[in-house]
């Protein structure tokens, strides 16, 4: 069994520096790795960038990897808030995989922004105007990079950490006519294909926490807003797969 800690949208300030190091204080106790999803920052500058490393720099050595959200790309310095979190240890990944050995256990992380274009039935296509192609084209370029990673991957468990959502079940709550720009049916569709043991996405503050693809595979929604918490910790059991997947609330007390 192996432990995740796993929050997004923290939106870090350079005011939140002390309440974000606290929020990550004892993730040590409770779980094996961190995974961030995106959202870190509130306007993805490299002040709140420095803010969130220094916060995380107390957990050096811990397994941390992390995707980037909107808001991280808002001011155009993406690459500046990126290279300012791998610097204290992050692994921030972009249509990438990461391994790490966690007890014997072999556990890959592959990871992306993710985009939107909507979900099944409703979905956005690559037609007329050359905007909306560029949008659409946009989601599939990063399924198919994504896809890449997964092939190349080898790994006991496989978790795809997302920003934006890969299913409608964990959007409940969010205004409909903006499913389209909270995220793609695409993902899930790779996860699928890609026998995914666990998804985890942010972006979605009014949703709801839990969800899973058509193929059964659990998704967590775990905006910060959503799991109404510092972070959420789930076990996953490479043995039992998709069915090992919980719930745990700091502290230990089982939520499933």
């Amino acid at each position: 069994m192996i432990r995740l800690a796993a929050v997004g949208d923290v939106h870090c300030g350079t005011e939140t520096r002390e309440e974000v190091r606290s929020q990550f204080a004892s993730v040590r106790e409770h779980a094996d790795a961190l995974l961030l999803a995106g959202d870190l920052t509130r306007l993805g500058t490299p002040d709140e960038a420095e803010a969130l490393a220094e916060a995380l720099a107390g957990l050096d050595g811990m397994p941390i990897a992390a995707v980037l959200g909107n808001h991280d790309h808002h001011s155009g310095l993406e690459d500046d808030v990126r290279r300012t979190i791998e610097a204290v240890g992050v692994e921030v990944l972009q249509e990438r995989s990461v391994v790490w050995d966690l007890d014997g256990v072999r556990l890959g992380v592959v990871g992306s922004k993710g985009f939107g274009g909507g979900f099944e039935g409703t979905h956005a296509a690559a037609f007329g105007e050359s905007e909306m192609k560029d949008f659409v084209e946009h989601t599939h370029t990063l399924v198919e990079r994504l896809g890449a990673a997964f092939r190349d991957l080898e790994a006991d468990a496989r978790v795809l950490l997302l920003h934006y959502a890969p299913i409608r079940d964990t959007l409940t709550g969010e205004p409909r006519e903006i499913f389209p720009f909270l995220g793609s049916y695409l993902f899930a569709e790779l996860a699928d294909a890609q026998g995914v043991d666990l998804i985890l996405h942010g972006h979605a503050h009014r949703g709801v926490e839990r969800g899973r693809t058509p193929g059964g595979i659990p998704v967590r929604n775990v905006a910060q807003s959503v799991i109404q918490q510092g972070y959420a910790v789930y076990t996953l059991d490479p043995v039992g797969r998709a069915g090992g997947i919980q719930m745990v609330r700091p502290g230990g007390r089982r939520v499933e």
